[in-house]
This record gives C-alpha cells, structure tokens and sequence, in this order.
C-alpha cells in the first residue's frame, strides 16, 4: 500500500508504454484484397527488425547524430567545465547573475530557440548574416555541408549552462578543507583548478556526459524546426525523424525503430558509464 501512489503512475505510463511497443514491434498488419482490403494483424517474429537493419535512411541518420556527438558533446562540456570552474574562482564577480545568465537559454523551450536561430541562420531575414556579407564573408549556414553544425550550436548554446550548473554543484560540495590544505602546500589556481577542482568533479562531468549522449540520440525538435526553412534537412534526418516518418503508415516498424535506437541509446550510455568507472578505477 506504501508504494501504491508511486508504483500505478510507473506502471501505466512508464512500463505499459515500453511493453506496448515492444508488442507491436513483433507483429505487422497484412491486407487480403488489395490495398484497400482487410487489415489483419499478425505475429512477425524478428522481421520488423531485420528491416530496421536493412533500413539506409535509418542507418544514415544513426551514423549522422553520432558524427554531430562525437563533435558537440566534447565541445559543450569542456565550455561548461571552463564556465563552471571560472564561476568558482576567487576572481569571479556578480557570480548569481552570471550564473542566471548562462542558464537562461535552457529556460527557453525548444522550438523557440531553434526559430530564433532559424532567424538568425537565414540568408534572407538575419541581419548578422547580411552584416557578415558587408564585410566579404558569406557564411551558408543552412547549407548541406553547415547546416548539422549550425544545429550543433544551437544545442550546445541551449546546453552548457544546465551542464555547467551540475559541474558547478559539484565544485560547490568539495570541502574547503582540502582548498586549505593546497593553499598551505603553495598551490596557485591553476593548480588548485586542474589537481583538485577537476578530479572531484569527474562523477559530475560523466553524469553531463551521459545525458549528453542521450539527448543526442533523441535530436530532433532542432532539425525538424530547421526543415521548415532548409530544404537540406530531409523528413529522415536524425533517427527520430525517422520514426515520426514511419508512424505515418506503419505503426509496427516505427515501434521496431523505436525499440531499436532505445536499445541503441541504452547501450551506448551505459557503455560509456562502465569505461569510466572501469578507468576511474584502474
């Protein structure tokens, strides 16, 4: 009775969906009489996901988002890690403010952040663009070969404070004890910074990190507002494109997409948790 207020909102919105999908992604729908015929379901085994592996849309998207992980994930967190560890210098001013100021855009839903850079990035209507012309540059940020980087720095923009925050949470619980102590021991700051600041803070940082590469498997709310003003951002262009283009006319394949990039992600996070705890350790 004690769990019952936390154990019905788990299992009816959290393990019914998964087994939902994970049902529908082992079955099809057949028609007998042509395209207009009756729809009947039936069981289809593995072959839902035979085809996902068979699928070069959904292949190319996997690989792109990883290209784009391999790249901004690095790029944020160090910028987070650098903003974090400037806030808790004995230098910092204005520290609250700062602090609200980097963590603003996080604030600001997805969709109108990504509108306000589709602005920004547009050849037609961004004054930063035109003023870039001015002075002889002429910069395409929707292009095919800028358009996954311009989506880059709208997340990594979006990001850094929410990470530099937990990064900064973290430097806040270290005991001034220990600050003491290298001080005695005639430690500068860059010292104190890269032998004591960063090493406490590794947990943290790897905590950014895994929701990092989770959040990068799940792009999507950037490119599907930047296919509106860009026709180099097709319909399939991050996995979960995909599977909004699949739910359209097959709910079972996009449920085996699905199941697919959740065990995908999975995988990939819990991996890279294991390797730094394995190195942590060593």
């Amino acid at each position: 009775m004690f769990l019952l207020p936390f154990l019905i909102p788990f299992v009816l919105f959290y393990v019914l969906p998964i087994v939902y999908a994970l049902w529908r992604s082992l079955h099809k729908i057949t028609r007998t009489g042509g395209l207009f015929g009756a729809a009947h379901e039936q069981f289809a085994g593995l072959s839902q996901f035979r085809a996902v592996f068979h699928d070069a849309d959904f292949r190319s998207s996997v690989v792109r988002v990883l290209v784009f992980g391999a790249v901004q994930i690095p790029v944020m967190l160090v910028t987070a890690l650098v903003l974090a560890l400037l806030l808790d210098s004995t230098l910092a001013r204005f520290r609250r403010t700062f602090r609200i100021a980097f963590f603003l855009p996080y604030a600001i839903p997805g969709v109108i952040a990504a509108l306000i850079w589709g602005f920004i990035y547009s050849p037609n209507l961004s004054p930063i663009v035109s003023a870039l012309n001015k002075m002889g540059f002429h910069p395409q940020f929707l292009s095919s070969q800028l358009v996954l980087w311009s989506i880059a720095n709208v997340v990594t923009w979006t990001y850094t404070g929410y990470n530099m925050l937990i990064i900064y949470s973290a430097l806040q619980a270290i005991p001034q004890e220990i600050y003491e102590a290298a001080k005695l021991d005639g430690a500068g700051n860059w010292a104190t910074a890269t032998r004591i600041k960063i090493p406490n803070v590794l947990p943290a940082i790897v905590l950014t990190a895994v929701f990092s590469i989770i959040g990068t498997l799940q792009l999507f709310t950037e490119p599907i507002v930047f296919s509106k003003i860009a026709t180099t951002i097709t319909s399939t262009y991050t996995p979960n494109m995909v599977v909004l283009n699949a739910s359209q006319n097959n709910y079972d394949y996009a449920a085996a997409l699905s199941v697919t990039l959740a065990i995908a992600t999975f995988v990939l996070s819990f991996g890279f948790l294991k390797l730094t705890q394995r190195r942590a350790g060593s």
